[in-house]
């Protein structure tokens, strides 16, 4: 247990020294455009760990919850939990965030530190950290396009899509299948099941606020390719008029 209290504390110092680096390096851009670079770095670090640990080393976290910890998963759940405590900081310092996002940073650190402390579920801590992840690329992408000015571009809007489908897919139906085959399983421990069971609710909180964002972003859309009709419409009525 010391010694994963020491590579926590590492990880930790890197997430930190990280940022601050892009700080040096990108003085003309703001403290959250960096610590945004970090997020995005670890998002894509953690998918690509955590898509080997459940694709190629094992064991299916759909089939085997509750299992012991590997020494790829221990090393997965560190670095995660290094950056999760850095960003929580970050959040709270900055106060950038509302309670919801507050509450998904404090459940996955204090799931990490349970699944570590007990020595087992880390297959399915890493599945939930893939699933998490796995659209914050796509999130980030949408904010740095519209620091940019290229949000309402074509590519903004493939963006947004992109991220609504991989979120319904990934954190609803493939979470709420791996959420039951959890519940169903003799293994994993009570806690944990609450863990995921919290983290599961969650998800569908972040799912309303897509839906209201897809309602919107539908009824924008609809406005403009209405708007546009009538200017068409317009041009070609003058046209025959001249």
């Amino acid at each position: 247990m010391a010694l994963l209290v020491v590579c926590a504390l590492l990880c930790l110092s890197f997430w930190v020294s990280f940022y601050f680096i892009l700080c040096n390096l990108n003085g003309s851009r703001s403290y959250e455009w960096n610590c945004r670079l970090v997020t995005l770095v670890h998002g894509i670090l953690a998918v690509c760990i955590t898509a080997y640990i459940g694709y190629v080393d094992g064991p299916w976290p759909f089939t085997h919850p509750g299992t012991k910890n590997t020494p790829l998963q221990i090393s997965a759940l560190v670095v995660s939990l290094g950056y999760f405590i850095f960003d929580m900081a970050w959040c709270v310092y900055f106060r950038t965030e509302g309670p919801v996002m507050l509450a998904h940073h404090t459940m996955s650190i204090l799931g990490i530190l349970l699944t570590l402390w007990l020595g087992e579920s880390g297959i399915e801590s890493c599945a939930v950290l893939f699933g998490s992840e796995i659209t914050n690329p796509l999130l980030q992408a949408r904010w740095f396009l519209k620091q940019t000015g290229h949000y309402g571009t074509l590519l903004g809007g493939i963006v947004d899509v992109l991220f609504v489908l991989l979120f319904v897919v990934m954190r609803i139906f493939v979470g709420g299948t791996m959420l039951y085959c959890e519940l169903i399983s003799p293994r994993p421990r009570f806690f944990i099941k609450c863990g995921g069971v919290a983290m599961y609710a969650l998800s569908w909180v972040f799912m309303v606020d897509i839906v209201r964002f897809a309602i919107r972003k539908s009824k924008t859309w609809h406005k403009q390719q209405r708007g546009q009709q009538e200017t068409v419409s317009a041009n070609g009525h003058e046209g025959k008029k001249d």
